[in-house]
């Protein structure tokens, strides 16, 4: 089975992810309580666009990426007061789980998304993010209790979880928390 340069199935569930409404703290608890790090803390994570529920919309977004094994794990705090897929989860039942990430092949990901769509699930939002690539929310939430991420996975995508797994791996619990992204 092919695989992605941080071990994970290509096509396959890479991530799960988490809202929060203390990206920090949570940092922290997952990695006393599960292992998880370091952490790679996006402030300000910036989109080049992005639609929520067909419409356009500005979203801000904290989020963190942690490691443990070949497993990802995504940390999201929403910073601005705009409707979202993390408000409307918030609203059913508080921050916790959220989502599963699927990795698409570049070149798949428009074909599969238009699959889910064929299946009747809609696209809650729809996004071109800064370092390269689209990502969109399949609302599953009625079949599987969470939404799907679909991600285009480039080769800057692959890099940026690629060095992020490599950290993990070399990690010793020392510097928990590293910050990309522009200063806040």
């Amino acid at each position: 089975m092919p695989v992605w340069n941080f071990g994970q199935p290509m096509n396959g569930i890479v991530q799960v992810a988490y809202t929060t409404d203390d990206i920090r703290r949570d940092m922290d608890r997952f990695t006393r309580q599960l292992g998880i790090g370091p952490w790679f803390l996006f402030e300000g994570f910036e989109f080049q666009w992005c639609r929520f529920r067909g419409d356009e919309t500005s979203l801000g977004i904290d989020l963190a990426m942690g490691f443990n094994g070949h497993m990802m794990f995504e940390l999201i705090e929403q910073t601005c007061d705009s409707p979202s897929p993390y408000r409307e989860t918030v609203e059913k039942r508080g921050h916790g789980f959220h989502h599963w990430a699927r990795t698409c092949p570049q070149g798949e990901y428009d074909s599969i998304c238009e699959a889910y769509a064929a299946d009747g699930f809609e696209l809650a939002l729809e996004a071109a993010v800064t370092v390269g690539g689209r990502a969109a929310y399949v609302d599953t939430y009625d079949t599987l209790g969470g939404m799907i991420e679909l991600i285009e996975m480039t080769p800057e995508v692959e890099e940026l979880f690629a060095m992020i797994h490599h950290e993990s791996r070399l990690w010793d619990g020392s510097d928990p928390v590293r910050r990309l992204g522009p200063p806040q």
